[in-house]
């Protein structure tokens, strides 16, 4: 049975800058008994209905059956594909043969097993009338930088690793000028948008930890860059410190030629102690002009008279940390019959390789007792401290002896506490020697 439906002017709906879109209404109806049913159809057109132009249709109906579309003035019949349940979609290239107007029927045909069921719609007036230019491509988005940071180092040194982050655009290439390093630091995307990367400082670097670092991001011929807004170096706000102290808190030692006063400085991810701050008092003197200073330790040598001696030691690091360190010790009235002076090495100096050898002068034909132990840079490396050396040699008719020792683990910055006591008759007498291993 055949049923009239009446065509139906349609509203016109602008879905992109040159499409149009409508839904058809059917004009007529022919169908058998139980058939399929079409219940509305969508037609979109980039162009109008110009050659050239892309059609798409959109088909509601009866699921699971076949459905096409045939429009007057046009040359083939268009299939539509089911995408989803009783959905059809397909689409349609006007040719140059083709003789499309508005007003035109559109015919849907529905077929499910020997039933077929054919729904008429109008082309509506308007829909030929849509600009013939193209639209326009979509504007590129905008090549930018959110976020740009680094993990702060305590220090710049050879070995520091330096890792960035970069956020931006994804899809782009980033890389990273360090000054003072002549390649630039490539970035990967590791999530879309997000970029790292690390850089090793080398020994051959002129880092310079104040100057600009600058991240690129480019895509294309379009780049953009940003300035890293923090420091590659932490604020250095921790003062340094006065270790390896000799003589030690409350010790005793012998009077001589020459009693020798030191300790280190240790600025460990400082910028490092400045020599021209530091200033030793002994007893209320100040002996800073007479002693040794550099920018990791002090020595001060000198007789002493008996009694109690105290040492002050004040100093600043280059970012003006202040550190003060106050100790006292005893020299004893008692002859000093067995002095010890170290001939080969200089307290806390630095030594290379894998065997030590050590030479001194004390009393002729004294024994020495001498004890080694390795303290290694980072606590927990090897344990704490072992004992690498301990023997008692002794002096020959002039006083000289020496010994030799080696360490198992030669580690850079390994620290090496030497106690030697020379004794003979009923005199001992003990000096401590503080040696370094050098860095690589």
């Amino acid at each position: 049975m055949k049923a009239q439906l009446r065509s139906h002017l349609l509203a016109l709906s602008l879905l992109a800058p040159a499409a149009i879109a409508f839904t058809a209404l059917p004009s007529t109806v022919v169908a058998q008994p139980a058939t399929p049913e079409v219940h509305s159809l969508q037609v979109t057109s980039d162009n109008g209905l110009a050659p050239g132009s892309r059609l798409r249709f959109r088909l509601e109906g009866t699921p699971r059956a076949k459905a096409s579309i045939r429009i007057r003035g046009a040359q083939a019949m268009i299939p539509l594909a089911e995408t989803s349940r009783g959905v059809y979609v397909g689409r349609y290239v006007i040719s140059r043969n083709d003789n499309i107007q508005e007003g035109d029927k559109i015919r849907a045909i529905m077929r499910r097993g020997n039933r077929t069921v054919t729904a008429s719609y109008d082309i509506p007036a308007g829909l030929g009338n849509v600009a013939s230019a193209p639209p326009a491509p979509p504007a590129p988005l905008p090549l930018r930088i959110e976020r740009f940071q680094v993990a702060a180092l305590d220090r710049i040194e050879p070995g520091a690793e330096i890792r960035f982050t970069l956020v931006g655009l994804p899809g782009a290439a980033a890389s990273v000028d360090l000054p003072g390093v002549a390649n630039n630091v490539a970035l990967r995307e590791v999530r879309p948008g997000q970029y790292e990367g690390t850089y090793v400082v080398r020994r051959r670097d002129t880092l310079d930890p104040s100057g600009p670092v600058v991240a690129t991001l480019r895509m294309g011929e379009r780049a953009v860059s940003m300035n890293l807004a923090q420091p590659l170096v932490a604020a250095d706000n921790r003062p340094p410190s006065i270790t390896n102290l000799t003589p030690r808190e409350g010790d005793t030692v012998a009077g001589g030629p020459a009693t020798v006063i030191s300790g280190s400085f240790r600025d460990r991810g400082g910028a490092g102690v400045d020599p021209g701050t530091v200033r030793i008092m002994l007893s209320g003197r100040n002996v800073t002009s007479d002693a040794q200073v550099n920018p990791d330790s002090f020595t001060y040598r000198a007789p002493l008279p008996p009694g109690r001696h105290t040492v002050d030691v004040t100093a600043r690091d280059n970012a003006g940390n202040t550190v003060r360190r106050t100790w006292s010790f005893e020299v004893a009235s008692g002859p000093a019959g067995v002095p010890i002076q170290i001939l080969s090495h200089v307290n806390n100096g630095q030594v290379d390789g894998n065997v030590t050898h050590v030479r001194g002068r004390t009393a002729p034909m004294a024994e020495v007792n001498v004890r080694v132990d390795a303290v290694p840079p980072v606590v927990g490396q090897f344990g704490v401290a072992q004992n690498v050396f301990s023997r008692t040699v002794q002096a020959d008719s002039n006083g000289h002896f020496e010994f030799s020792f080696s360490s198992p683990f030669p580690v850079a910055g390994t620290r090496y506490d030497i106690v030697m006591k020379a004794h003979k008759a009923d005199v001992t007498t003990e000096a401590k020697l503080v040696l370094y291993q050098r860095q690589g």
